[in-house]
């Protein structure tokens, strides 16, 4: 025992512990090898963050930290910057982030317009409330050619999940309509009020026609201000970011496998602090049941 309390030399292991602020019990851990209980947690933790990574490089610190909390079966929380420190350690970090640039063609002689309705109040009180709209376009490869796929959506603002999308190969009325139609089709006692900017399809008499019919209000972005349509293109920017940005696709079909599966991921896997650290479906049930 005398080895264990008498370092060679003029100090005390006492006087070493202070001079470093060492407790004597955790130096004595260290001399025979053991870990510390804190030093077991973080290496669990380290596996399980490379696991999350390894399973959706584009996620950072905070959702990684969203996902250990989730599934810790203790109840025991890690918060964000305990989690940043260990992903910095693993050289861990999320996928290079891309800026999302919108397609959206203003309507230069629109036969319908509405007034901004909306104006930036991004809050409902209950599921089909408010919904957003908008149109993006992706690229992919066909041979030596450089081809366009256009994904029209409806977002909920309240759970922020997607109603319904369509995917075309042309921007254009039937991408929106079908769009619309499906939407109402799986939400037919919804009339909320529909938000858009001024693209063509959303200007046109006949798609103000099946607003009314289905006693929906109709509602516009102000000409050349995104942010009055924030939410949705917060998620176009949400998708592209994760699944797209830095990758080169050289089929039309896996492409579209991307989106489809991405947005049944986004609605049902992605979790979501505005949403309480839950899935917009989650959420979305758990106001249903309540």
């Amino acid at each position: 025992m005398e080895a264990l309390t008498k370092p060679k030399g003029p100090y005390a292991i006492k006087e070493l512990c202070k001079m470093f602020h060492v407790t004597r019990s955790s130096y004595h851990r260290w001399k025979r090898g053991e870990k510390s209980p804190r030093e077991q947690e973080n290496e669990r933790l380290a596996k399980e963050i490379e696991r999350i990574h390894a399973e959706d490089p584009s996620k950072g610190y905070r959702r990684i930290a969203d996902d250990l909390n989730a599934a810790a079966p203790d109840g025991k929380r890690v918060n964000d910057k305990h989690a940043l420190r260990i992903m910095r350690k693993l050289g861990i970090q999320s996928s290079v982030k891309g800026r999302h640039n919108g397609c959206t063609r203003a309507a230069r002689h629109p036969e319908y317009t509405a007034e901004n309705i909306l104006n930036r109040k991004f809050h409902a009180d209950r599921p089909n409330e408010e919904w957003l709209t908008d149109v993006t376009e992706f690229k992919y490869t066909d041979g030596k050619e450089m081809r366009k796929l256009y994904l029209s959506a409806i977002l909920d603002l309240f759970d922020r999940r997607i109603v319904a999308f369509q995917l075309s190969d042309r921007n254009d009325n039937p991408l929106v309509f079908d769009t619309f139609d499906k939407a109402v089709a799986e939400n037919p006692e919804a009339h909320p009020l529909f938000h858009s900017d001024w693209g063509f399809q959303y200007t046109n008499r006949t798609f103000h026609a099946k607003l009314v019919e289905h006693g929906m209000t109709q509602s516009m972005s102000r000409v050349g201000h995104c942010i009055d349509n924030g939410p949705m293109e917060g998620f176009w920017g949400i998708l592209k970011r994760e699944r797209y940005y830095g990758r080169t696709f050289t089929s039309r079909d896996d492409l579209v496998q991307m989106i489809q599966c991405y947005i049944w991921y986004y609605n049902h896997k992605r979790l979501q602090r505005k949403l309480d650290v839950m899935t917009p479906w989650a959420y979305h049930e758990a106001h249903l049941a309540a």
